[in-house]
């Protein structure tokens, strides 16, 4: 028998890809994993660094997807709590070492919201969602 959250993360995370390669982003990787925990997507994205003033740099983007069905728990944006966000900060310091990437980097985050028959209410795309 299926698990239900498990099918929830996995309909969350679909609806995510979608949004990202809608927005231009080409995905890299799903479910990446490591000792200290879990991507979901690795994603590229070309756009300006504002740091070094490049107006076309390759971003590595990595992307946290949260879902909730229902409002029980408040909605899928509550998800991201400080916890959350230090765990994803440490699992990004992996991520950056074991691919050697050098470039422009950022977490970003979708929440997906689906009403309580799992159908999509909202899909939210948070860029730089978590700052280091």
């Amino acid at each position: 028998m299926p698990d239900p959250r498990r099918q929830q993360g996995q309909q969350g995370e679909e609806i995510a890809v979608h949004l990202l390669q809608e927005a231009g982003m080409t995905i890299r990787e799903r479910n990446w994993r490591c000792p200290a925990g879990e991507l979901d997507i690795v994603a590229e994205e070309i756009a300006p660094d504002y740091a070094t003033g490049e107006m076309a740099a390759r971003w590595l983007v990595l992307v946290e997807v949260r879902s909730r069905r229902g409002s029980r728990y408040g909605p899928a944006r509550a998800a991201f709590t400080p916890q959350k966000q230090v765990k994803l900060q440490e699992v990004a310091a992996h991520y950056i070492q074991s691919s050697a990437w050098t470039g422009p980097w950022r977490i970003d985050a979708v929440a997906v919201q689906l009403d309580a028959g799992g159908r999509l209410i909202e899909a939210e795309h948070i860029r730089h969602a978590i700052r280091g």
